[in-house]
């Protein structure tokens, strides 16, 4: 039976942050992600998990300077330094948060730079964040290019080869079944291809094509759920996606898979 995180990023905005953690318990998740922690206290997080009896189970490690529009570090040539910094601070948060996985966002391919360059300093930065703490598992993840123009990487089969060169058992990918679906397709058959090789960490789903909830849209997220069930996943899927209105009132796709608490 699959088991859910809610996106505290995307759902539940109609509450503060760290309001969202109670009323995601309210609503029957027992799981939280986000992308960053970082503007509060550990302690304060920790202790709203402990509350609500929820899992942290996924966040990103800092990605630069969001709001300018940058959306990560590990491939960009010069910002090691502030890469190494990010995965440092991410590390801290993850211990104390009891948080298992951390997202490094590859960032944009700046232009003029050698695509094998920026997969070197990529996959250097991989290797020493996995390196970092054996406990977590670092994920890479596959963002398409219409949500995040120029992101350096964007297809699951590139993210499975970069792993692999790696060859860090800790480092993994994180499938956003969203992306893939805009990018590739094929949904079924990469779940099949991909899964029992134990380098999925994440999975991720959202509505296609326009990221609401996973009962809308072209992709039959109850067919793949079980598929994803008889192929063995024991993980977490991570609702990553924008409610079309107030975020209680579209759950219905989440009935049949609730947990009583």
């Amino acid at each position: 039976m699959p088991r859910f995180a809610a996106n505290l990023s995307m759902m539940y905005g109609e509450h503060a942050f760290l309001d969202r953690f109670a009323a995601a318990a309210k609503d029957g998740f027992d799981a939280v992600e986000y992308l960053f922690p970082y503007d509060f206290p550990a302690a304060e997080i920790a202790g709203r998990l402990r509350e609500h009896g929820l899992q942290q189970v996924l966040f990103n490690a800092p990605p630069g300077d969001w709001v300018a529009g940058e959306r990560g570090l590990a491939c960009l040539p010069g910002r090691e330094d502030e890469f190494r910094a990010g995965v440092a601070k991410a590390i801290e948060y993850a211990l104390a948060l009891d948080c298992p996985r951390i997202h490094l966002m590859a960032g944009l391919a700046p232009a003029g730079v050698a695509r094998a360059a920026l997969a070197a300093v990529y996959e250097g930065n991989l290797a020493w964040a996995a390196a970092r703490s054996r406990e977590i598992d670092f994920l890479i993840e596959p963002i398409n290019p219409r949500d995040m123009p120029g992101f350096f990487l964007n297809r699951q089969d590139e993210a499975h080869r970069i792993v692999q060169r790696v060859g860090a058992p800790n480092l993994k990918v994180q499938m956003d079944l969203y992306h893939c679906q805009i990018v590739e397709g094929d949904l079924a058959k990469k779940l099949e291809a991909y899964l029992p090789g134990g380098r999925v960490g994440h999975i991720q789903i959202a509505g296609v094509p326009d990221r609401h909830e996973p009962d809308e849209g072209e992709v039959d997220y109850r067919y793949l759920f079980e598929r994803i069930d008889a192929l063995g996943y024991t993980g977490v899927i991570g609702a990553e996606y924008r409610p079309k209105g107030a975020t209680s009132a579209g759950l219905g796709w989440f009935q049949p898979w609730k947990k009583d608490r």
